[in-house]
């Protein structure tokens, strides 16, 4: 009976503290929180930026700062990933500034479903600059010299053609200025401009870009600065068109910087999101920030006040808490 009695008290022993010990693993997992960053196609730069947003937000979580675990989704860019933020499909996504204000506004592309005003900002990324290239036999030096000229305008609807339209209508110009207007699409205008078929395209991209080192490397050619009072009327009508410089020295015959402007990407999220999770992303990239921009040439010129331009809606609370504490908002 003793024997049986022991047995059975061993047992309860055992069984005590095998419960005290296995709530500690789910309680870990039930602490756990999954972000996922919807990004562009895997060849662009919006799926390696998201990449190394989630490379820092990870080591933050191996250091035991928090437990968010950070995927990235290859995502058809900007557009999908604001219905997809809406739809609640994605925590993060990337997506350039003049849609972001579309979206928040129900303008554009966004009309039929209306205003989102549950979208809230992270903060922005890399320029998306308006690219003016030009062949050097072409004598354009500034945006004014382009009447007269074969340009390319953009594939109609795209975020280049609209873009130039918009710069266009500030100077009163329409596709009767220039000499020819063409509707190449972005992997045909470099093969253009250096078979002489057009002296000049405008391509609103990321740098370094592959069309645009295809231009420089196999025909003379050149940036231009796209400046002046008119552009300067452009920005201030569209703030999601700030200032954007592309470093000299980046392209074969553009040795110094070139000044033009443009939207950025930016990192968008919902008002849903937590305020914890929102705080984490943010600081892991503000605070490991000279890691980040090495992890892509197009981070390089990311400055913790850059990054706080561009953005059309409100920012994330989540976010204006770390910002406060770093001195970067009052």
């Amino acid at each position: 009976m003793t024997s049986r009695l022991s047995t059975k008290l061993v047992g309860a022993l055992a069984l005590g503290a095998l419960m005290f010990l296995l709530p500690e693993a789910p309680a870990a997992q039930a602490q756990q929180q999954f972000v996922t960053v919807g990004t562009g196609g895997v060849t662009g730069a919006y799926y390696p930026v998201g990449g190394a947003i989630c490379r820092l937000v990870d080591k933050g979580r191996r250091a035991k700062e928090h437990n968010i675990r950070c995927t990235v989704e290859s995502t058809g860019a900007s557009v999908f990933n604001v219905n997809a933020l809406r739809s609640g499909d994605l925590s993060v996504g990337i997506v350039q500034s003049d849609v972001q204000y579309h979206a928040y506004n129900g303008v554009e592309q966004f009309k039929e479903a209306g205003p989102d005003k549950d979208l809230r900002a992270l903060f922005s990324l890399q320029s998306e600059a308006f690219t003016l290239v030009a062949r050097n036999d072409a004598n354009i030096k500034t945006f004014d010299d382009l009447p007269g000229k074969r340009m390319n305008l953009g594939d109609p609807g795209s975020g280049n053609r609209n873009t130039l339209e918009l710069l266009m209508k500030e100077y009163g110009w329409t596709a009767e200025t220039y000499k020819l207007a063409t509707d190449l699409k972005p992997a045909e205008m470099a093969g253009a401009l250096c078979d002489n078929k057009i002296d000049a395209y405008v391509y609103v991209v990321g740098h370094p870009n592959g069309s645009t080192q295809e231009a420089a490397n196999t025909c003379d050619s050149h940036l231009v600065p796209v400046t002046g009072p008119k552009v300067d009327e452009l920005m201030k009508k569209f703030p999601f068109y700030p200032v954007a410089v592309i470093p000299g020295g980046m392209y074969k015959g553009t040795d110094a910087d070139v000044t033009t402007f443009g939207p950025r990407a930016t990192l968008l999220t919902s008002a849903s999101l937590s305020d914890d999770v929102a705080y984490e992303i943010v600081k892991a990239v503000f605070g490991n920030l000279d890691e980040f921009k090495e992890l892509h040439p197009a981070l390089a010129t990311l400055t913790t006040e850059n990054m706080l331009e561009g953005n059309s809606v409100p920012y994330h609370p989540g976010a204006v808490k770390y910002f406060k504490e770093v001195g970067l908002m009052k």
